[in-house]
């Protein structure tokens, strides 16, 4: 039998002594003193089921859609998100953000504003009987409700104002008037074409305009054209004037349409449209509107005739 040959065990390396009162050593990274482990999350502050990039998910899923055809730029894809890029307007019922809806990764991305309608604690409807005369809502209790203002009122009043300015927007989007196209309603909350340029500077409003005679007069067709297709569908804006009117590249626009006004089903429907009618006829005379171009009375006479209103006194003695 063969003997093997023994090899000497190889040398322990000895360990350092430790006192008693020494902590044993710890491998891998340290947790922070005072027990916070929180700096050892790499995902700490950030949102679990939030976005990679941007502020939240698209809202597309879940929210009521625009008319279609669609325009090619709205985004639809659920793994779009949204970010925040600043506010366009402050207003006493609801204010309008500047947003970016992005797919990541791609080049597809896209401006709209976001129409924000102000929570019940920071809402002040301060005109809101006149133009919900002829809204009704199925409950009793919420009619109690947004008669006496309460919180809960308040709040049905924000869903019927962001509902109603979606549905008139949708309506006379299609028919080709001049408004922003409507992406879509989630809530409170609308977002709508943004008309301006690409580096999200808004287009301006018509009452910061000092238009020549001849944009002036072009500006007027374009509003009586606007105004008759409300006619057609039977409605006045309820609350022109020049800060609601916008002008893109040359186009009128109309906007903010949340006090939409059905002229036959109010009664208070003739007064808003001869006020409409009234209020921004003063601002294009006061530009010196030529009368050749044409006048608020034969305007109103020409709206009474569309709606299928009788012929009524003229605007200057009322």
């Amino acid at each position: 039998m063969h003997e093997y040959d023994s090899y000497p065990e190889p040398p322990r390396k000895r360990r350092k002594g430790r006192f008693d009162d020494e902590e044993a050593p710890r491998r891998g990274r340290q947790a922070p003193a005072g027990g916070d482990l929180s700096a050892l999350d790499e995902r700490d502050g950030v949102e679990p089921d939030g976005p990679p990039e941007g502020d939240r998910w698209s809202t597309w899923d879940g929210a009521q859609h625009g008319p279609e055809p669609r325009p090619g730029w709205v985004i639809t894809e659920h793994a779009a998100v949204d970010t925040e890029l600043g506010v366009v307007k402050t207003g006493k019922e609801a204010d309008v953000h500047l947003l970016e809806r992005a797919v990541p990764g791609t080049g597809r991305r896209t401006l709209m504003a976001a129409k924000r309608y102000r929570t019940a604690e920071h809402r002040m409807f301060h005109r809101d009987a006149g133009y919900l005369e002829g809204r009704r809502v199925r409950r009793s209790r919420e009619m109690r409700a947004m008669a006496n203002r309460t919180a809960f009122g308040r709040d049905i009043l924000a869903g019927q104002w962001a509902g109603a300015e979606f549905a008139a927007l949708s309506r006379l989007w299609v028919d080709g008037i001049a408004v922003p196209y409507p992406v879509q309603v989630h809530g409170t909350e609308l977002l709508l074409e943004f008309l301006g340029s690409l580096d999200g500077t808004a287009a301006p409003r018509l009452a910061q305009l000092r238009p020549e005679e001849d944009e002036l007069c072009d500006l007027w067709h374009q509003l009586t054209e606007a105004l008759l297709g409300l006619a057609r569908h039977g409605l006045t804006h309820g609350d022109l004037s020049a800060y609601n009117l916008l002008v893109h590249d040359g186009r009128l626009v109309l906007i903010d349409l949340p006090q939409v006004v059905d002229v036959i089903g109010n009664p208070q429907g003739p007064e808003f449209l001869a006020r409409d009618v009234r209020r921004i006829g003063e601002w294009f005379l006061a530009k010196g509107l030529p009368a050749a171009a044409g006048d608020p009375e034969s305007l109103l006479e020409d709206l009474r005739v569309e709606v299928g209103m009788p012929q009524a006194i003229p605007m200057s003695q009322q």
